[in-house]
């Protein structure tokens, strides 16, 4: 082998090479855990309309340090993540000591469940907790039905804004019954969907047939049931209160 001057300069020239690389890989060592690159500015951009200074200061203890090149960018994300409000965070490293967290909020629709858990759900139909004031919409139903209620709700609104009315409260039980509430107080018994039996079409009946029988009526309204294959059912509170108890009737439409 040492007579061969072409094998000896493949090897000289291939330690020459891997010396330069070990070279290069230590003054890039050097390079990224150098005290002169600092990490000096956390920048939170985006649409923010409730996110907490306090909360987010909370959640990045411990989770913000070494210098530009070597802070984790998923410590970071995944602490914003955890903060009332932030549905989702994109983290990325700006040049020459700054790190950009862009931050998409939840954006509520409605209260969801028990008032007293302060929990709501968004436009997507995922459920957060984070404390709002005001009067938001009431959806509930069993765990992991958010989706599904929510975009039952988005139906109904759009049904009845033919008549001027906004669902304020949408229920779905464990026996998947669904149950309205209507900005003038009415409550109606929607019962179960089916193929056979659409609860689009039932409510769509009830709309069509609203403004000539209902609204007519002088008296405030309290429950309809459309669990019916032909009409409705209705119950008015004031006829409920001028009969005995055991002659109480729904009257039906």
């Amino acid at each position: 082998m040492w007579d061969n001057p072409r094998l000896l300069n493949l090897i000289a020239n291939w330690l020459f090479a891997l010396a330069a690389v070990l070279v290069l890989y230590a003054a890039a060592r050097l390079l990224v855990n150098s005290p002169a690159l600092p990490l000096r500015i956390l920048q939170v951009t985006g649409e923010l309309a409730h996110l907490d200074r306090a909360d987010v200061v909370d959640a990045l203890q411990g989770k913000v340090s070494g210098t530009f090149f070597t802070v984790d960018l998923d410590a970071i994300r995944a602490a914003f993540e955890t903060v009332p409000w932030v549905r989702r965070a994109q983290v990325r490293r700006l040049w020459p000591d700054r790190v950009e967290v862009r931050v998409e909020e939840h954006l509520p629709l409605a209260r969801w469940g028990d008032a007293s858990q302060g929990q709501l759900v968004n436009v997507h139909g995922e459920v957060f907790t984070a404390a709002l004031d005001g009067q938001l919409p009431v959806l509930h139903g069993p765990p992991g039905s958010a989706a599904e209620v929510t975009g039952r709700y988005a139906t109904l609104r759009e049904q009845f804004a033919a008549l001027q009315l906004e669902p304020v409260q949408v229920l779905l039980s464990r026996r998947h019954a669904w149950q309205l509430r209507l900005s003038n107080g009415l409550i109606l018994q929607l019962g179960r969907d089916s193929d056979k039996d659409p609860l689009a079409q039932r409510v769509g009946h009830f709309i069509e047939a609203y403004p000539r029988t209902l609204a007519k009526l002088n008296r405030r309204l309290e429950y309809v049931d459309l669990r019916y294959p032909n009409g409705f059912a209705l119950r008015v509170p004031e006829l409920g209160r001028a009969q005995p108890a055991a002659k109480r009737r729904d009257r039906r439409v």
